[in-house]
This record gives C-alpha cells, sequence and structure tokens, in this order.
C-alpha cells in the first residue's frame, strides 16, 4: 500500500535522498512514488563500469551501454531536482524530466578520457535543463532571455537576504557590486522577477466593469488624429502642387529634389546641374523656404499657428 510519506527503506541508497523525503512527500503523488521506487531497482555502479559503459558507448555506438548508464544515474536527477522544488512548486516530476533529458545529453556528450567522474559531469548538464525549464516557464512571458539575467533570476534574492542578514542597507548599487552587473540591471531584474503576470482581460477592480486593456493605451493613433492628419496632408500637396507652378527651374528643382524628396540632393548636386556656386544654391533654398511660408499661410490660414 503506498503511504502518503516516502520511507528512507524504498528510497535509493546510492544519494542522500533519505534526508529529503519529507521535502519529497509534500510533491506527493502515486507516479513520484512508484517512479521512486522503479529507479531504485536499478543497479549502482562504480566509476570503472561507469567509464567502461561510457567507453563502449562513445567509441561502438553500443546504445544498451548508453541506455545502462543513463537508468543508473536516474536518482542523479532526482536528488539534483529536490534542490530546486522552493523554484518550482507546481510539479516536480517536471524538474525530474528536465533534468532527465539532461542527462541524457550528458551521456552524448562525455569523453571517458578525460579522467572526470561521469556523475559530475553530468550534474552540470542536469543542472543546466532544470534551471532553462524553471526560468522559461517563470512566467508567461519569459522573463530571463540572457545569460546575466538568468544568473540574476538565482542569485538577486539570495544575495541580498544574505547582506540583510549581516545586517548591512542593501540598495541597487551594493548588488550590482556584488553580482558584478550594473544597476539598472538589478533594478530590471527585480521588476521582472517580483511582479506577477496580470490578465489583460482581469477587472481592474473587484467591482469594475473595466478591464486592464480598455485602459492601456494604443501605440498607434487615434481615428480622429489619423484622418485630421490625412486630411492636412492632402491640403499641403495641393497647396505645394499650386505653388509649383509659380517656381522657377531651379527653386522647382531645389524643391522636388532636396526639401521632398525622402533622400535629399546635395547642395552640390544641385549647384553642378545649373553650374552655380554651392553657396549660390544654399542662398536661392533659403529665399524659396520664404516663399513657401508666405504661399502656405495664405493657402492654408486655418493651420497657421
Amino acid at each position: 500500500m503506498l503511504s502518503n510519506e516516502i520511507s528512507a527503506e524504498r528510497l535509493p541508497t546510492h544519494y542522500p535522498l533519505t534526508s529529503t523525503a519529507q521535502q519529497v512527500s509534500t510533491f506527493y503523488s502515486p507516479e513520484l512514488v512508484q517512479y521512486l521506487r522503479e529507479i531504485g531497482s536499478y543497479k549502482v555502479l562504480s566509476r570503472d563500469e561507469s567509464e567502461q559503459l561510457a567507453i563502449r558507448y562513445q567509441q561502438n555506438g553500443d546504445e544498451e551501454a548508453g541506455r545502462e548508464l543513463i537508468l543508473a544515474n536516474l536518482r542523479l536527477v532526482v536528488k539534483i531536482a529536490l534542490g530546486y522544488q522552493k523554484y518550482w512548486a507546481n510539479n516536480f516530476i517536471d524538474l525530474v524530466q528536465e533534468g532527465n533529458i539532461g542527462l541524457v545529453r550528458a551521456v552524448k556528450k562525455f569523453d571517458p578520457y578525460r579522467g572526470i567522474k561521469f556523475s559530475y559531469y553530468a550534474s552540470y548538464w542536469i543542472k543546466a535543463h532544470i534551471l532553462k525549464f524553471i526560468v522559461d516557464n517563470w512566467r508567461l512571458v519569459k522573463i530571463c532571455t540572457t545569460q546575466a539575467m538568468r544568473k540574476l533570476f538565482f542569485n538577486l534574492n539570495k544575495e541580498r537576504k544574505s547582506l540583510e542578514m549581516q545586517g548591512i542597507k542593501v540598495d541597487n548599487e551594493l548588488l550590482a557590486k556584488r553580482l558584478k552587473v550594473k544597476p539598472h540591471e538589478i533594478e530590471d531584474a527585480g521588476k521582472r522577477i517580483n511582479f506577477s503576470d496580470q490578465s489583460l482581460d482581469a477587472p481592474i477592480s473587484q467591482d469594475s466593469k473595466y478591464t486592464l486593456q480598455g485602459i492601456i493605451a494604443a501605440d498607434n493613433a487615434a481615428p480622429e488624429e489619423l484622418t485630421a492628419r490625412q486630411e492636412i496632408q492632402t491640403r499641403v500637396r495641393e497647396a505645394l502642387s499650386a505653388a509649383d507652378s509659380g517656381l522657377n527651374d531651379r527653386e522647382r528643382c531645389i524643391l522636388q529634389t532636396r526639401l521632398l524628396n525622402d533622400e535629399p540632393a546635395t547642395l552640390q548636386e544641385i549647384a553642378q546641374k545649373f553650374k552655380l556656386s554651392r553657396e549660390r544654391i544654399r542662398q536661392l533654398e533659403q529665399q524659396l523656404l520664404k516663399k513657401l511660408k508666405v504661399f502656405m499661410l495664405q493657402a492654408m490660414p486655418d493651420l497657421a499657428y
């Protein structure tokens, strides 16, 4: 009969899970207990046995050797996942599954000739996959998109509490110095980590009929503003077309190729076309601007301000 408590006798002995049995019980489910029983039945490997399996897998492509190495270290995944419970209270099995993916990756990448114990090497891959899973799923919107932000995610509150326990007044400048980041990154990380997600469809208060979506300003202009802007642009184009008929060739060229062009011609280019000096074209441009100002004020007096 399954118990709500996972007894020490039923837990694997290769890694010290017995001291954390109470922690596991808080995430109790029949599936978890059954999983722990199953992985406890796999043989515990010595360092030499692990290395021999790794050699067979790497050199000969022996899939069965790789499978044995994975199964023998599933308990290591559970042990490491236990250390991240406080960051992920949704489902402990989620962390175990992600850690198992890291373990498989470790088996594929492990070099048995480097003199490193496999369990030490695998720990880094297991932790990496668990950490990535947590930061990717902590919020509906990702809060840690860079390596620096992922580092802050796990270290910021820990460092803050450590300093406060020492009686030290904590601010962003001090935290930035201790964590070797910029102060604005500390502020940004704090906002991302400490604020919860809010649905745009949620009411702004318990008794309100208005939602957050209804009070957030739109990035684009309001319809009436767009209509007014289009009307003004139309009138300006019409006025400039009328003014164009009263301009000489040089003024018309300056207007069309320099003042109204998305890629305006240079003074030198226009000067070469009319065989004039650059300074003379600049003077003509200034005279044209004054002439256009007078014409536009006469043609559109209601827009003058």
